[in-house]
């Protein structure tokens, strides 16, 4: 089956888009979301940094503009445990808008903070032009206030510390626009967003005894309409469904997504490759899908006996596992996200590459975030490859063999529009935006 033809092309770039310079660790983004509108973007990093960006509404593409930029979390010491608590900023969700205020949740692997993003107006007495001394006896002077500035403040509104003993990987707002869930390695905890100092455990896969841990949660997600529903993937390749209906505890899970492994695969990297890093519902709540170390697999939510897709993004580093186990690369944790309309999904390699693919697997659009992109813009063309892939299960041919792989330049983090065909890409301390 032919490939139709995209048009995918790089729009923008936000941060320093020199690699000559040594990129200080704070400076590298660790997360990007766009809000349920698209018209607002976010970017955490390892400093604990949180950035916006705004829809530039003047020009007809998608355009952003810097919002605005706030610390939002230090560094702290646990002196009961004597570990040192990162301020990098692990994710990012946006909670439905009720006001002209905006309202995001952001973790770093301990704490969870609500802020509130608003306009502010600044205002100053003016310079009447009677002074109060020369003010008619028996009159009151009255000082006038007028507008002299408005700044984008941001507050925290809500702490939700002390719930989560390991380190937080997730967290996921509700349909309801009331609750949320937050995921460390061995327990989800449900949170009220009104209320920060209690939280209830749906989730608990600690064991009696911890030297039997054969598994632990990687990350978790709400239905997007279902407000009953939220699904947990694992270390051992499952993904599991819970229903908060069933059980206060929902550790016996509705469904469990799993799919047996080839034998003749079977390996000592087997485990580490087979971990899920991601995990995604489509929009309409249809589908699943999942990313591991070597590629991607999508599932109907109504069959979970196998996936309906099975995409192959590394198979060609499939021989250099104990290479990439030397380096840690094979610990690298890949998202996924679904497009809009759901047709299509994306994932990252490594030299900064990243594939769309369509939900059939049959296409493979490989695009570049890097600054070979500027040079391709001013050279009027687009840094892409296009594959077409016959049969169910695809393999990626973007033209990359592991000998000339950028093991230090990957993209990890890269969030999808929801209304339309653009994406937002993080590339080491670099926001790329691509759009159709």
């Amino acid at each position: 089956m032919m490939a139709e033809e995209h048009n995918w092309k790089f729009a923008q770039c936000f941060g320093d888009k020199s690699d000559s310079d040594d990129i200080t660790e704070a400076d590298i983004i660790t997360t990007v979301e766009f809000d349920q509108t698209g018209d607002l973007l976010a970017s955490g990093d390892k400093g604990g940094r949180v950035v916006l960006f705004e829809r530039n509404n003047t020009k007809k593409s998608c355009e952003y503009k810097f919002y605005t930029e706030f610390q939002s979390h230090e560094a702290e010491f646990d002196y009961l445990k004597s570990l040192e608590i990162e301020e990098k900023i692990n994710k990012i969700k946006w909670c439905k808008r009720q006001n002209s205020a905006h309202f995001l949740l952001t973790t770093n692997d301990k704490t969870i903070k609500l802020w509130k993003v608003f306009e502010k107006s600044l205002r100053m007495v003016a310079e009447n032009i009677m002074s109060p001394s020369k003010v008619p006896a028996g009159q009151i002077y009255i000082p006038k206030l007028t507008h002299r500035d408005t700044i984008i403040a941001a507050v925290p509104r809500k702490i939700y510390a002390n719930a989560h003993a390991y380190h937080i990987n997730s967290i996921s707002t509700n349909s309801d626009g009331e609750t949320y869930i937050s995921s460390d390695d061995l327990r989800i905890n449900l949170w009220n967003l009104d209320i920060s100092d209690q939280s209830f455990n749906i989730v608990d896969v600690k064991p009696a005894n911890m030297e039997e841990l054969t598994e632990v949660i990687t990350a978790a997600e709400f239905h997007p309409y279902h407000c009953n529903t939220f699904m947990y993937s694992s270390s051992k390749g499952s993904i599991k469904l819970g229903d908060m209906r069933a059980s206060a505890l929902c550790d016996q899970h509705a469904i469990v997504f799993e799919e047996a492994e080839n034998p003749a695969n079977r390996s000592f990297f087997s485990e580490i490759i087979s971990s899920v890093s991601d995990v995604k519902f489509s929009q309409d709540g249809r589908y699943i899908l999942s990313r591991d170390y070597l590629g991607l697999k999508i599932w109907d939510i109504n069959m979970n006996s196998k996936p309906v897709q099975t995409i192959q993004i590394h198979d060609q580093l499939r021989n250099r596992l104990c290479d990439l186990y030397e380096n840690d690369c094979i610990f690298d944790k890949f998202e996924c996200t679904f497009s809009a309309d759901g047709n299509s999904v994306l994932s990252g390699s490594y030299s900064n590459t990243f594939h769309i693919f369509d939900r059939e697997g049959k296409t493979d659009i490989s695009l570049q975030a890097d600054k070979t992109a500027f040079k391709a813009k001013r050279l009027g063309s687009t840094k892409h490859r296009m594959t077409s892939l016959g049969g169910g299960v695809s393999s990626s041919t973007s033209g990359m063999n592991s000998d000339n792989m950028d093991f230090n330049k990957k993209i990890l983090h890269a969030s999808w529009h929801p209304r339309e065909n653009s994406i937002a890409v993080a590339a080491t301390n670099n926001l790329f935006i691509f759009t159709e």
